[in-house]
């Protein structure tokens, strides 16, 4: 960092640090990059467009449920995952056989679910789940909340056998209306439908709420058998789905690790942020001498903005025109607005207390101001340094992937919450990385440093203070178990403290933002499409283009000539 009121210097980097920029880089890309690019030259095809999917879906209700489209009817479509049985594969090694046995094609743990909707209604009329790269049908739900049974049904293991008088199993139960002579030739003509021979197949004798499920050993992944799930509606299928479930301990493992992740994310994540917001507003208040509260104004507005903008692209779209759907969405609108506007805030309080803080404790100058001479040359420096920290980190990253792997077997699985199916723009995805540079390294380095070092009286015990709380609110992602992933982070936050500490606030930022945008612009590079390729490579240069643009904006200063000297 550079002293009050001394002119800015900040040096291109050594090569020693662009050696360790490009190793970085290689791990990222052999470990990282490369798994990924073999899957897909190996057959696994791009998903199909979404309209393509509603086509299908409507063939499928017209041919086999017998449902002609109607005035006012609109199918939507949202990406649905069995994230338990996928994590309960990802956990024992199981998915590479999966893929070459050739089931995920017959029995996807990744599927579009398109969800019929008539305008007015709120309850869906019926549902169909399809595989995203084939236009499969893989299940499908009727009835009155077709959308709501489906979702709760996907993926869902049948229970504990149900005990009937006579202390025995007592299959079927929860439809007394039907025998089960009844339920069996109803579900015959879909079994057959999916090559199933009913002859060779086990009846459960715990439904879990289903009306008859089949099981056939002769078919496993791991310990789980291949089940045949039936739901009734008077004397017709009301709802099918052929697949696999995760075993019951496996579930409960994955509860117990959610809960402490809450919890870890709440007390360890949540409240020390709040309470830094609070500082950061008091500090701002108390070192007003040494900073302006005009200079946060910018940032926290396009924060502000880049917020509302991401809320609105996250929010799944759904087809239901009635009443209360419309209050929900106005209701959702507006916590968005409240929360946006709280973490804006949040930022706004910590840009200021943090410049004041420096300025007034450490006499140093973290965050120069555009008017300073060399701020172009500064900035442009800034992000030079920012993109080979950036290849670092995910360097950094892959170590500790490959190191945490070994030694606490940590495993991942798949969110439908947080993929880019889900959004209304996947190539906006990217924007999210703006947001997390901005914010996290104002709150925890800006000021977050300076603000334990008060306390603590050691800037490395400080780092890691705020480190810590910083990787605890990230224990919530589908990684297990949940502490790997503040294990990663700690490492990852320790060197953002470093450049943050060598190069300032504006390298530091940058480093965040070009390391999040890798990551993001290869998930949209992933998806195949022209347009999310696209949007993935600009992603990946657009931070170069913002710091290019203020350096072009911000040209060296002419020294000003001297004035002549009068000749005597």
């Amino acid at each position: 960092m550079n002293p009050i009121g001394q002119p800015l210097e900040s040096r291109p980097p050594a090569l020693k640090l662009i050696i360790a920029g490009i190793l970085g880089l290689i791990l990222f890309v052999l470990f990282q990059i490369a798994p990924q690019l073999l899957q897909e030259s190996g057959g696994n095809p791009a998903p199909l467009p979404k309209a393509d999917i509603r086509e299908k879906a409507a063939d499928f209700a017209a041919k086999q449920l017998g449902y002609e489209a109607a005035a006012g009817d609109e199918w939507v479509v949202l990406y649905k995952t069995d994230s338990s049985f996928y994590g309960y594969m990802s956990r024992e090694k199981l998915l590479s056989d999966y893929s070459k046995n050739k089931l995920d094609q017959r029995y996807p743990f990744d599927v579009y679910h398109a969800v019929l909707y008539t305008s007015g209604e709120a309850a869906a009329r019926l549902a169909v789940d399809l595989n995203m790269y084939t236009g499969q049908v893989a299940a499908f739900a009727t009835g009155p909340d077709a959308d709501a049974a489906a979702g709760r049904d996907y993926g869902e293991r049948p229970a504990a056998p149900a005990a009937g008088r006579n202390g025995k199993a007592n299959p079927a139960s929860s439809i007394p209306d039907l025998s089960l002579e009844k339920k069996e030739s109803l579900a015959r003509p879909w079994l057959q439908q999916w090559g199933a021979n009913p002859a060779k197949l086990q009846m459960e004798s715990g439904t879990g709420g289903f009306g008859l499920v089949y099981s056939d050993s002769s078919v496993k992944v791991g310990e789980s058998p291949l089940y045949y799930q039936f739901n009734y509606d008077g004397e017709a299928v009301s709802y099918f789905r052929a697949g696999f479930s995760a075993p019951a301990w496996h579930d409960s493992y994955v509860d117990g690790q959610t809960s402490l992740a809450k919890k870890l994310t709440l007390y360890g994540y949540g409240l020390p942020t709040l309470l830094l917001g609070i500082l950061a507003l008091i500090y701002g208040i108390l070192r007003r001498r040494h900073t302006s509260w005009r200079r946060g104004l910018f940032l926290s507005s396009v924060h502000f903005v880049i917020m509302m903008v991401s809320s609105y692209n996250a929010v799944s779209e759904t087809g239901s025109g009635s009443a209360e759907a419309r209050v929900t969405a106005v209701v959702m609108f507006i916590i968005y607005v409240l929360y946006s506007l709280l973490m804006s805030l949040l930022l706004y309080f910590s840009l200021v207390g943090g410049d004041g803080l420096w300025r007034s404790e450490e006499k140093l100058n973290p965050w120069p101001r555009a008017k300073e001479p060399g701020y172009g040359r500064y900035v442009l420096n800034s992000i030079q340094a920012g993109y080979i920290w950036a290849f670092i980190l995910l360097g950094v990253q892959t170590v500790m992937f490959i190191i945490l792997s070994y030694t606490l077997d940590n495993w991942s699985t798949t969110d439908a919450a947080q993929s880019p199916y889900n959004m209304k723009y996947a190539w906006l995805l990217p924007i999210v990385a703006w947001l997390a540079g901005l914010s996290e390294e104002a709150v925890y380095r800006l000021f977050g440093i300076q603000m334990l070092k008060k306390l603590v009286r050691n800037t490395f015990i400080a780092s890691l203070i705020t480190t810590l709380i910083w990787a605890l609110g990230h224990t919530l992602y589908p990684i297990y178990p949940v502490i790997s992933r503040p294990i990663e982070l700690t490492v990852i936050g320790l060197l953002f403290s470093y450049i943050f500490l060598r190069h300032g606030f504006i390298a530091a930022m940058f480093s965040h933002v070009v390391f999040d945008s890798i990551l993001m612009g290869a998930t949209l590079i992933f998806m195949q499409d022209k347009v999310n390729v696209g949007a993935g490579i600009v992603t990946i240069i657009l931070p170069f283009i913002v710091g290019y643009l203020v350096y072009r904006f911000n040209p060296p200063r002419e020294p000003k000539p001297a004035e002549p000297v009068p000749t005597p």
